[in-house]
This record gives structure tokens, sequence and C-alpha cells, in this order.
């Protein structure tokens, strides 16, 4: 990595504020552009699905190229679970439709910290379940066709949801693709994973800043000891889809992600771990002119592609 830009990146990573006092204006700035260029490339529309007694926004975003999809990926966006939402998601699912010629559904599930664990994890597998109960009726598609996926917090939330609904026995996608998912409950010098000490000081997002986004999720500190919490945590890993695990090589978070998939194997499930080398958290949401990026999309066209 050339030398200015380690420099700029450690700046930017000690000159952040702390999330409990900056979430707000990260949530403005993510407003700040929506993606209005995609509306040229491809359709969408929003729907709401029903989550206890809550309204969940969906955005449906759909080919104008293709008139059956290839299937459809269900997904939940990053953002610490406290920023993030479907419009500054945007381009990101816009992009997905262009490259896998899936439908993707962005799901707008509630922040914390004024919608603590679990709220955000319910709101999240209430819609995999609506949608997978619905989508042949719905959407064109067969349950086999359905995909979730996420990235960073979206990641531990699909993540999450897998096991929940192998736990309750009831509709469970096929395949999953977790981006640098957060699986772990611990960020501090005392983790088990060296890429909290090796990553999580100077390269944007810091290990400090994951804790601060968890300990705004929990509702008390013992949710971090539950597997839906922090999926790494459970004591079963059987009967989970088949499985993408991407990560990024400079991210505090690499390492649980690629132990979350050897777990995952080991517990004798089919699972894909790649690495993007050189890239930093979040580096999905770049454009795809980014070869971060691109080489993201080969590994889960890849996988879209292969039999279930």
């Amino acid at each position: 990595m050339n030398r200015l830009f380690e420099l700029v990146l450690k700046a930017i990573s000690y000159a952040q504020p702390e999330v409990r006092k900056s979430y707000k204006l990260q949530r403005l700035i993510g407003h700040a552009g929506k993606g209005s260029l995609i509306k040229h490339l491809e359709r969408s529309e929003d729907i709401k699905v029903a989550s206890e007694d809550y309204q969940v926004p969906v955005r449906i975003f759909s080919s104008k190229r293709h008139t059956e999809p290839k299937g459809l990926i269900i997904y939940y966006h990053g953002g610490g679970w406290v920023v993030g939402d479907i419009d500054s998601y945007n381009s990101v699912c816009a992009t997905i439709v262009m490259m896998t010629g899936y439908t993707v559904a962005s799901v707008d599930y509630r922040l914390a910290p004024e919608h603590k664990y679990p709220t955000p994890l319910l709101d999240s597998y209430n819609v995999m379940q609506h949608i997978l109960e619905n989508c042949e009726k719905d959407f064109g598609v067969k349950k086999e066709q359905v995909v979730i996926m996420g990235d960073s917090a979206g990641g531990n939330l699909a993540a999450a949801i897998s096991q929940m609904a192998r736990d309750k026995g009831t509709e469970m996608p096929r395949r999953q693709i977790l981006l640098y998912p957060a699986t772990n409950n611990n960020h501090t010098l005392t983790s088990e994973y060296q890429s909290v000490r090796d990553n999580g000081t100077n390269y944007v997002l810091t290990s400090e800043r994951v804790e601060e986004y968890m300990d705004l999720y929990q509702s008390k500190p013992e949710d971090r000891n539950e597997p839906y919490f922090s999926p790494i945590t459970a004591e079963n890993f059987s009967n989970q889809p088949k499985t993408l695990i991407v990560t990024a090589e400079l991210d505090p978070l690499r390492d649980e992600g690629e132990d979350y998939g050897m777990k995952l194997k080991k517990a004798g499930n089919h699972v894909e771990i790649h690495r993007i080398l050189g890239a930093l958290h979040g580096f999905f949401s770049g454009t795809i002119g980014s070869s971060k990026v691109r080489k993201c999309y080969k590994y889960i066209i890849s996988f879209l592609s292969e039999g279930i």
C-alpha cells in the first residue's frame, strides 16, 4: 500500500468522533448520495413487510434488461446496526442487479440505539420469512432461488437469522453471502483474533469503533453472549445454508469472518471463503471500477451460478 495513503487512513482513523456522538450525523451524510442516477439503470419499488407491530420498508430492485430474474437476493445493509438504510444502499443494490441478473430486496430494518437488539434481528428474520413464503407469487422465483446477503452488520444479521430459522424449524434460504461479517462479541485487545490487533487502529474501521457500535446495539451486556447477537458463539453450526464468505485483508473483522466460515465447514456445510488482498472494511460499497469490487463480484457470480 502507498505510504501516503497509509498516512491518510491513519489520520482518518484517529480523527473520528465517538459513534454515540456522531451517529445521527453519519445517517444524514448517508442520505447525501442516494444514487439518484441509478434509477436510469434499474427500476425499483417500495413495499412494506409486517414485523410484529411494525411495517418494515423493503425496496425491490429489478433489471430493465431481464424479463425473468435469475433469483432474488434479500440484502441486509451494513452500518454497525446504527447507521445505513435502503437509500444509502441504492447504488450497491442496483449494481448487484446489474452484475448478477438477480432481483434484490433491500431491507430497511430498524436501527439502534432507538431500537436495540433484538429488534433489528427480528425485522430481518420476519422479512426473510415473508419473502420465502411468498417469493413465487410476488416475485416469480422459487424458494431455492432466494439468497440472503449482507455486509458487516448486515452479514451478522444474515448469519444470525439463518441460525434462528434452523432453531425454529421455519423457512430457510438455500444460500447466503456474508461480506466481511461481524460474528464475534469482543474487539478489544483481549480478542482471540489477530486481525483485531493488526488492523484495529489504522484502517478507518477501528476496533474501538466496533465496540461502540456493539454497545449501542445491545440491550444489556449479556446480549453479547447470545448466538443471534454473536453468531460465532453458537454451539451448533450444522444445517446452515450453502455459504460464501468474503473478507477484507485490512479489516479488524477479517479473522472472525473466516473463522465463522471454518466452523460452518467443520459442521458439514458447504462453505467458500475468500480474502480480498489490500481491501478495507466496507470496500464492497465502492464503484464497480474498483479492482477489489470486481474481484468480489467474480466470487459472487461464480457462487450464484453453482448448483444448490
